[in-house]
Parts: structure tokens; sequence; C-alpha cells
């Protein structure tokens, strides 16, 4: 009877000995990941990337969460992360002049907050940023352009979001480059919010209305590709030169074929695996830059392959 006794004791401290272990393994530091939009094509290539890294450290997990552009959701979405107990916070920003109640919130909650590819207006008051400097895609996009066409013609633009910090500098940085062009001209600005379609509804309105240019810079890839699909819709595509910006495996396939004309490759991978290594040294207390810079590369069709190969 002693021994069934101490048998079962035994037993017992085995039992809850092994699920102690296999809770405690199972728990894990969370990190909330608030992204703009699941939908936009060059962000689910970064998304991929962030989870691609984060398999190099198993002690933690990424939450992701899809704002769908509307910047109130992804506040939201924020305040929810900290409340469920979330460490620390990766944030591609719908709106980056109103991150406020974002950086606030993570300031309050003491959990580091990374910031990704859009540099917020109040970055100061985030801990780190990772990506590439907008101005930079915008110049090299129009000067490649503007080469093109012997420092001539009338351009018109496809540009992100309102108020979002990579339309608004890619758009600069097109004026920028033109400022050593004086037969450029800009001729219209048009938001089509990163999306194909409306680049291409936006293009067929230009077309249909009788706007004279004869050279469209977009914001991004996306964009640009509905444009070109316009003005082949119109069967007018060689009259244009097209440009936009991320080098997306879409645009390069669109520019082996002659289709596309001029994009910069955005490196999604390099800037989703540094937000991972970024957030990871914050909370492990060896972050010693807060500004990580991913450059850009401008990309004419002859490179087209070589660009192919880095998606791979």
């Amino acid at each position: 009877m002693r021994k069934r006794f101490f048998g079962i004791i035994l037993t017992m401290v085995f039992l809850i000995g092994s699920t102690c272990g296999v809770a405690a393994a199972a728990e894990k530091i969370r990190i909330g990941v608030a992204s703009n939009n699941f939908n936009d094509k060059w962000q689910t290539y970064m998304l991929d990337a962030i989870r691609a890294q984060a398999k190099k450290y198993p002690k933690y997990e990424f939450i992701f969460a899809d704002a769908n552009e509307d910047a109130g959701k992804q506040i939201g979405q924020v305040e929810d992360f900290i409340s469920s107990g979330v460490k620390g916070i990766i944030l591609v920003a719908v709106n980056t002049d109103t991150a406020s109640p974002m950086t606030k919130a993570c300031k309050q909650a003491k959990i580091p907050l990374v910031t990704v590819n859009r540099l917020l207006a109040n970055q100061k008051d985030a801990t780190a940023y990772v990506g590439s400097n907008s101005i930079d895609a915008g110049v090299m996009a129009a000067e490649a352009v503007f080469k093109k066409t012997g420092g001539k013609g009338k351009v018109a633009i496809l540009m992100g979001p309102a108020g979002n910090e990579a339309a608004v500098e890619r758009t600069a940085g097109y004026k920028k480059a033109a400022k050593k062009y004086p037969d450029i001209k800009f001729v219209a600005e048009e938001i089509g919010n990163w999306n194909r379609d409306e680049g291409m509804k936006i293009t067929e309105n230009w077309l249909q209305s009788g706007l004279d240019f004869d050279i469209i810079l977009s914001n991004n890839d996306e964009m640009a590709i509905g444009a070109v699909l316009a003005l082949e819709g119109q069967g007018v595509r060689k009259n244009y030169i097209v440009a936009g910006v991320d080098a997306t495996l879409d645009a390069l396939e669109f520019m082996k074929k002659g289709r596309l004309d001029v994009t910069v490759y955005q490196s999604a991978n390099g800037q989703g695996g540094a937000a991972v290594d970024t957030m990871v040294k914050a909370l492990e207390g060896n972050l010693k830059e807060n500004m990580v810079w991913i450059d850009f590369e401008p990309v004419t069709p002859d490179k087209a392959d070589e660009y192919i190969a880095k998606w791979k």
C-alpha cells in the first residue's frame, strides 16, 4: 500500500513537472508587427522577410495586424498589442504625420517601437528606424528618365497616399532631380494609393481629358504597372516613358518585355530582416544605432534579370 502511495505521488510530480516544462518551453516573448496593408504588393515581400528572419530568434513570437490603410484602425491595433502584453512593436505606419498616439502609447508602456520603411514625422519619439531614404528613390528614377528623354518632357506623377512619407519624399526627389533640367515640366499630380487599379484609372482619365504629358513618374511599381496597362489599352504605350519604384518581381517582368522603362530597387528582404534584428537588439540591450539605412538602387531593363535573382 505504501509503495503504491509513493508511486502515485511520483507520477503526479512527474506530470506536474512535465506540464510546467511544456508551458515554460511554449512561452515566448511576443512582438507585434503593425502593417499598413496586407494587400500592398511590396509590403507583402517585406512581411515575408520579417517572418523568415524571425525564425532565427526562436524565443520570440511575431504577431501581425493589418490596418488596411486606415490610420485610426492602426492606432487601435497598436493599443491592442500593448494591452495584450507584447514586449515590442514593429510599425509600418499608414500615416507618418499622425503617429504620435502610437509613439506615446509605446513610451508609456515602456516598450521599444521600431518603425520600418516609413519614417515618422516625429521619428525622434520612436526607438529606431529601418528603411531607405525615400527622396533618393525619386531622384534616381527621375534622373534615369530625364537622361532617356534628353532632359525634356512633360511629367505626370502618380502619388502614394496623402501624408505618407514615402509618397511625399519620392515626389520631392523627382522635383529635386528636375532642377537641372529647365525643359522638364510637371503638369499633373494625383493620388493612386499605391494601387494598380487606381494607377490605371487615373492614367485613363489623363488620356481622356487630353492632358499634354509624355512621362509618368510613379511613386511605386504597382501604380506604374496600372499606368502601363492604361496606355497599352489605348494603343499609345510607345509615346510615353513610365517609371516606378520598388523593383517588384511583376515590375521586373514588365521591364524584360519592354513594358516598363525604369524602376528603383528597394530591398524588402533588407528592410524586413533588419527590422527584426533591430527589435531584438533593442529588447536585449544591444542597440547601438537608431537609424538603419538600406540603400536604393536604380534599375533599367538591361539589369532586370540581375534583380529578379535578388528575389530568389
